[in-house]
């Protein structure tokens, strides 16, 4: 049967405007400066960071989550929710799937309905872009400070729910005018984790001769500068590598094995063909998972676990409150397997599903997946290049980091991403069901769009984009 014609993408012309070439070209030229930037050179940032680190006090505590302060199991379903109805709360979701070694399931999900900002402000120093970069603490990293966005903020943090103080540089992405836009998408976070949430992705820009008040705990830096880091373990966070993958492309992608039309409709079959029933329950109802006073955890040690922190943090809108956190059972393994076709590179891609996403699938890397939950299944039932990701030779792994996820949710939550090359004897052109190939740019132009590539996908991309892999 043939497969049903899909809309055509939104995509550039052919000749683009000036001002996106130009775009393209001046952060070509920041992804060539790797070295020194605007006040900070690369070899400086780790004793810029240990100093901020030193100039505030920052504590994380575990702490019951029956007794966490502004927090509690509401009446009626165990959800666990703020006394304000505001932030987030945590509720239980029952998945049934068409298709996969495991078709049905329930577990607690983070909801957290409201939309927040991640935004870089860009600015020029003696003609090479430069971006704001923040070293932010969140309770969830295992080296608590990383490098993040200029602002990063849910909007319950910049309309002050807590009462604490200002967002700082909000004005030059919620106020009218005072930037120039270019990247401003709304893209998912985890979709294992969290129910449907996304944020707003932004790049703006000022002009030169715009003065920017530099705060202590900000610094610039340029795209290579942060693709030199990016090489680096527990750096550059999360949210920082998801606006970076957003950043508009440098360049375009000819020689690719679909056109982006192929692509697209090949994308929109695997959205459309999944039959997926997603409900949201009360915690209290979730099967398979255990409540008790310090955490919500599964029996046999699987998957996460919810837990309750303390959190003093001196350089905060609010220097402390408590809170849950989701904490994974193990490191992940996030990798994309590439190859060269016609002497280009092309990215395997896997059309995934996840319980949390807003549209049934978004395209992830080849690999998305934390080994020891795998373990107790068949090899069959495992995912497809678990083991090619897991036991690549050192000579075909062409990047390698462990990043953090997003930690003002999860507690040490950590993956080993992974670029690894391979052949046609172990990734043949014709992929299994639900992958395909694509080049870079092709991927990268999607990021325009939200809800199409995933923020693991999006990591990998920001690791292509600030010039941290060569492939």
């Amino acid at each position: 049967m043939t497969a049903p014609a899909a809309p055509s993408l939104p995509t550039a012309p052919v000749l683009r405007s000036r001002a996106a070439e130009d775009l393209a070209a001046r952060l070509a030229r920041s992804a060539a400066a790797t070295d020194a930037g605007h006040g900070m050179r690369t070899t400086d940032v780790d004793d810029w960071l240990a100093g901020r680190a030193g100039a505030h006090r920052f504590r994380v505590r575990r702490h019951p989550l029956g007794r966490l302060d502004g927090w509690s199991f509401a009446e009626g379903t165990g959800n666990l929710v703020h006394h304000t109805g505001k932030f987030f709360s945590v509720e239980g979701l029952s998945v049934t799937l068409s298709e996969g070694s495991v078709r049905s399931w329930q577990q607690p999900i983070i909801r957290q309905p409201e939309v927040g900002i991640l935004g870089i402000l860009a600015k020029e120093f003696d003609g090479v872009l430069h971006f704001l970069m923040q070293a932010k603490m969140e309770p969830g990293n295992r080296n608590i400070l990383q490098l993040s966005p200029t602002v990063q903020a849910t909007r319950s943090n910049y309309s002050t729910v807590h009462r604490g103080s200002k967002v700082k540089y909000l004005e030059y992405f919620a106020g009218p005018g005072r930037a120039r836009v270019h990247a401003d998408v709304l893209q998912s976070e985890h979709g294992s984790w969290f129910y449907r949430k996304a944020n707003r992705n932004m790049l703006v820009e000022v002009g030169p001769d715009t003065e920017v008040p530099l705060d202590d705990d900000f610094c610039w830096l340029t795209l290579g500068q942060l693709g030199e880091l990016l090489r680096r373990d527990n750096l550059v966070n999360m949210d920082a590598r998801t606006v970076i993958a957003c950043f508009p492309p440098a360049q375009s992608s000819p020689g690719a094995l679909l056109t982006d039309a192929e692509l697209q409709s090949w994308f929109t079959v695997e959205r459309s063909r999944h039959d997926v029933d997603i409900r949201r329950i009360p915690l209290d109802e979730v099967e398979g998972w255990q409540r008790g006073d310090d955490v919500v955890e599964r029996p046999d040690g699987r998957y996460f676990r919810v837990v309750g922190v303390r959190v003093e943090a001196g350089n905060r809108e609010v220097t402390g409150w408590d809170q849950p956190l989701f904490e994974p059972a193990g490191t992940g393994v996030t990798a994309f397997l590439y190859r060269r076709i016609a002497g280009v590179p092309h990215l395997l891609v896997n059309a995934k599903v996840e319980a949390g996403f807003l549209d049934t699938v978004e395209l992830a890397p080849t690999v998305q997946a934390n080994p020891g939950n795998w373990e107790h299944l068949p090899p069959g039932d495992r995912p497809p290049f678990l083991d090619l990701a897991l036991d690549a030779p050192a000579d075909r792994v062409r990047y390698a980091a462990i990043h953090s996820e997003e930690g003002g949710r999860f507690l040490n939550a950590e993956s080993r991403y992974l670029f690894v090359e391979t052949d046609e004897s172990q990734t043949p052109l014709r992929p299994p069901a639900g992958y395909q190939w694509a080049t870079p740019g092709q991927l990268g132009a999607l990021t325009a769009h939200g809800h199409y590539v995933n923020v693991q996908a999006r990591t990998l991309l920001s690791c292509i984009d600030a010039g941290a892999v060569q492939l």
